[in-house]
């Protein structure tokens, strides 16, 4: 042991009870404008949905590779509307997954008005569970 003094033991606990909760700014969902306060927890995990949701992946060298959705390649297919939902739903699975704090999706819906679709989902986190509707 390098340090004699630290108990291995209580340091192991420290890091297991010092969970990071994550922050980001908040955003107007209907807008996408920052709200100017600065949101925690679940709230926080909400923004990054919603931003990742609005990010096209590839599009921008400043994202990694696995940040953001592929919804641009359904644009202009004549794909029936159940396998339009089904690769939506895994679409939106794959990109969110890549948050550490995001363990699943359920209750995935879309629904087509005009030149908009909106998804809806019940979005389940180890930080809380809730419901997401948005405009892709």
């Amino acid at each position: 042991m390098m340090f004699p003094f630290v108990d291995t033991d209580d340091e192991e606990d420290l890091q297991e009870s010092e969970q990071y909760i994550p922050r980001e700014y908040g955003i107007n969902f209907e807008t996408g404008q920052l709200s100017g306060k600065i949101v925690e927890g679940y709230d926080a995990i909400l923004v990054w949905v919603w931003l990742a949701l609005h990010t096209p992946r590839y599009r921008y060298y400043i994202y990694s590779e696995d940040y953001g959705q592929e919804y641009e390649d359904l644009i202009g297919k004549s794909y029936s509307s159940e396998l339009i939902q089904s690769e939506l739903e895994r679409m939106t699975e794959e990109c969110l997954l890549e948050n550490p704090y995001i363990t699943g999706i359920e209750n995935f819906s879309c629904t087509k008005e005009e030149e908009k679709v909106t998804i809806s989902f019940s979005l389940i986190t180890t930080l809380g569970d809730g419901e997401v509707s948005t405009n892709v």
